[in-house]
C-alpha cells in the first residue's frame, strides 16, 4: 500500500515537472542572461543576474545588467575593476552589500579559480556573497546540476501547489522540501527558470491567472479555493523611524562635499553628504547640528528628506551652506574620507538613492529665494529602497 502511494506521488510530481517544462518551452521570457535553446549558458552572466535580482525586479535590473556587461564583459574584467567603480555603477539598485560581495567574488574566482566558477552547489557556496539560493540557481542554470533554488516566485508557486498553510517564514523548510521533490534530474536549470517565470507571470501575488496555469489540475491550493491567499505570512510590525541631520556644503565652483561611508555596515563604501548618526527617537535630527563637517553659516532647510530601508524608515533634516573655495572639513569629519565633487561628476558617483534625494533637495532650495522658501515647504519624498 505504501509503495503504491509513493509511486503515485512520484508520478504526480513527474507530471507537474513535465507540464511546467512544456509550458516554459512555449512561454519562456527572453532575458539577456538566459541561453537560447541549444546554447550553453554563460556562468558569469547567470551569476551576475542572480546577484542583481536579489530583492529587485527584473524591470529594474535589465538596464543595469546591460551596463555592467558592456563595462565588464567577463569575470576577469570585473575583477580588475576598482570597488568604487562597481559601487558607482550599482548606485540606485539598493542593498549595496551585494555590490561589494559581487566585486569580492569576481576577484576570488579570477585569482583562486582560474577565472572559472565552481560547478557544484557546495563549491559555489564558498564564494563571497553566494548563499544557498544563489549557489543552487547557478549550479542548476549554468551547470545543469540537480539543485533547487527557491526564490519568492518559486516559494509562492510551491505553497499554492501543495496548499501549505503554515505561515511564512516558518513555512520555508516545508516549502523547500516540496520544491526539491519536484526538481527533475533532466533539465533542472530550465525547470528552475520555468518555476520563476510561472510565479512572475501566472501565479502572481494578486489575482493569479489560474485559468492559464499549466498545473492547475494538480494545484491543491486552487482546488481548495486558497490559491490567491497563499502563502500565508506573519503580519509585519511597523518599521521604526530613525532621524538624523545631513550637511550639504557647496563651493563657489559648484563642488559639493561628500564623504565615503565605512565599508562595513549599511551603504558601505558608498558616498554620502556628511551626516550625523541615524538614531531612533524624536530628537535625532535636532541633535545633528554638532556634526557639521566644517565651519560655515549652516541654514536648516524646510521639510525633510525621507527614505524607507528594509528594516527602518529614515527622516533627514538637511542643512545647506555656501563655503569658500579653500574650505576644508574638520578633523572630526574624517577629512581622509572626504572629497569635493563638481556637478558634472555627481551623475556617475557612487551615491545611493537617499543621498541623491538629499542633494536634489538642497540644490533645489538654493534656486529659491529666502522669502519664497519661507512661504512653502517642499513635499516629503518617499521611496522604498530598491
Amino acid at each position: 500500500m505504501q509503495r503504491r502511494a509513493a509511486a503515485r506521488v512520484q508520478r504526480e510530481e513527474a507530471r507537474i515537472a513535465s507540464a511546467v517544462l512544456a509550458w516554459y518551452d512555449r512561454e519562456r521570457r527572453r532575458l539577456p542572461w538566459r541561453a537560447e535553446h541549444g546554447e550553453a549558458p554563460d556562468p558569469y552572466r547567470v551569476w551576475l543576474s542572480e546577484i542583481m535580482l536579489q530583492q529587485t525586479t527584473v524591470k529594474a535590473v535589465l538596464p543595469r545588467y546591460d551596463l555592467f556587461l558592456r563595462r565588464w564583459p567577463d569575470v576577469a574584467a570585473l575583477a580588475r575593476a576598482e570597488l568604487g567603480e562597481v559601487l558607482a555603477a550599482w548606485a540606485g539598485l539598493g542593498y549595496y552589500a551585494r555590490a561589494r560581495n559581487l566585486h569580492a567574488c569576481a576577484r576570488e574566482v579570477a585569482e583562486r579559480h582560474g577565472g572559472k566558477f565552481p560547478e557544484d552547489k557546495a563549491g559555489l557556496r564558498k564564494l563571497p556573497g553566494v548563499g544557498d539560493y544563489t549557489a543552487a540557481a547557478v549550479a542548476a542554470i549554468a551547470f545543469g546540476k540537480r539543485a533547487t533554488p527557491v526564490d519568492g516566485n518559486i516559494e509562492r508557486v510551491v505553497a499554492r501547489l501543495f496548499a501549505v498553510t503554515t505561515q511564512l517564514p516558518a513555512a520555508k523548510t516545508e516549502i523547500r522540501a516540496f520544491a526539491e521533490t519536484l526538481t527533475p534530474d533532466d533539465r533542472p536549470g530550465d525547470f528552475a527558470q520555468a518555476m520563476m517565470d510561472l510565479g512572475a507571470t501566472i501565479c502572481t501575488p494578486r489575482r493569479p491567472a489560474c485559468g492559464l496555469c499549466p498545473v492547475r489540475a494538480d494545484c491543491r491550493g486552487y482546488v481548495e479555493g486558497l490559491a490567491e491567499a497563499l502563502p500565508y505570512r506573519l503580519a509585519r510590525g511597523e518599521r521604526p523611524v530613525r532621524r538624523g541631520a545631513t550637511f550639504v556644503a557647496i563651493r563657489p565652483d559648484g563642488a559639493v562635499l561628500l564623504r565615503e561611508r565605512p565599508l562595513r555596515g549599511l551603504l558601505g563604501g558608498m558616498l554620502e553628504t556628511p551626516s550625523s548618526p541615524w538614531a531612533e527617537g524624536p530628537g535625532g535630527s535636532n541633535r545633528g547640528s554638532g556634526h557639521a563637517p566644517l565651519k560655515a553659516d549652516w541654514q536648516k532647510l524646510p521639510g525633510l528628506v525621507e527614505h524607507t530601508f528594509t528594516h527602518f524608515h529614515l527622516e533627514l533634516s538637511v542643512y545647506r551652506a555656501e563655503v569658500g573655495q579653500d574650505a576644508q572639513p574638520k578633523r572630526a569629519a574624517e577629512p581622509e574620507r572626504c572629497l569635493w565633487l563638481k556637478p558634472r561628476a555627481l551623475a556617475g558617483a557612487a551615491l545611493p538613492s537617499v543621498m541623491r534625494k538629499v542633494l536634489l533637495h538642497a540644490l533645489e532650495a538654493g534656486r529659491v529665494s529666502p522669502a519664497a522658501r519661507a512661504s512653502r515647504a517642499p513635499p516629503r519624498a518617499r521611496r522604498r529602497s530598491a
